[in-house]
């Protein structure tokens, strides 16, 4: 996609929801009574993480942005260097960070200022709990890395490339950084079905991650298209059944604007997915 105004547009308000999401410190509805799911740590322990992993962060890491878990797809090994696309404020970062150790780095690119200035904020305290140093954040789009050619092991993300709105480029960015023999571990929305065109046209629905989202098969000829191989694909639309019995606000909305008899579930999933750059020569 050619950057124009409308894309323009687009990624400013992407941004200005995340940053408020920053300010808020979770991603419902701030201080509104409407907020009546369950915590972020609730919403993490059902997609995967271990409450031994969620004590180990900062205070106020998860904002409950999560879809999935690519730490645990990722099988992380000391001393790898390891790249979040989308870091908000360092969730997933900061769990990669204890399992990569001392002798590893793992480095946190968000696009939104308000994000990696929580992130920042939230590493000091990481310093100060394990004596780890070996995290950083910077502030950039997903569409272009500001990371060196083959200088990543494994790059994560967690529900955010479906915001994009250039998902090949991310996809080109990602083989671009990684060594020969690197792999990638994503957890993303994805859909199963076209959306109808009131839930493709709703600001809403992009901010939570459903109107961005693309067909599974698409997903699968850009991770293809970008030259990464052994790539698995994973769904599970489990997730967004919980996140509609949960009464999550956004979620409730964008339930309203479905056909009459379906649900999110039938047309959005959590996506899983895992694959790798070939090594010199294969």
């Amino acid at each position: 996609m050619k950057r124009n105004e409308n894309t323009e547009d687009m990624r400013d308000i992407v941004r200005e929801a995340y940053g408020q999401i920053a300010r808020q410190g979770k991603s419902c509805c701030g201080d509104s009574p409407c907020c009546s799911g369950p915590s972020a740590d609730s919403v993490a322990t059902t997609i995967g993480y271990s409450e031994e992993e969620l004590a180990s962060l900062p205070e106020g890491a998860n904002m409950g942005l999560s879809c999935g878990n690519p730490t645990a797809l990722a099988s992380l090994k000391p001393g790898e260097v390891v790249l979040d696309l989308g870091s908000g404020g360092g969730f997933d970062v900061f769990l990669a960070a204890q399992k990569v150790g001392p002798s590893g780095c793992v480095i946190g690119v968000d696009m939104t200022a308000e994000m990696i200035s929580k992130a920042r904020r939230n590493a000091e305290s990481f310093r100060e709990t394990t004596g780890l140093d070996n995290v950083e954040f910077h502030l950039g789009e997903i569409e272009h890395l500001p990371v060196a050619n083959t200088s990543v092991d494994v790059v994560i993300s967690n529900c955010v490339i479906n915001l994009s709105l250039d998902k090949p480029q991310v996809w080109r960015e990602i083989a671009r950084v990684l060594k020969p023999g690197g792999r990638v571990a994503v957890s993303d929305l994805a859909l199963l079905q076209p959306l109808p065109e009131a839930l493709r046209e709703s600001v809403q629905a992009l901010v939570g991650c459903i109107a961005g989202a693309v067909l599974v098969d698409e997903t699968r000829a850009m991770v293809r298209a970008a030259g990464l191989t052994d790539a698995v694909f994973e769904a599970k639309s489990d997730y967004m059944d919980q996140m509609t019995e949960w009464s999550d606000p956004l979620y409730r909305e964008i339930a309203e604007k479905l056909p009459p008899r379906t649900k999110p579930s039938d047309y959005v999933t959590s996506l899983s997915i895992t694959a790798r750059k070939p090594k010199q020569g294969a």
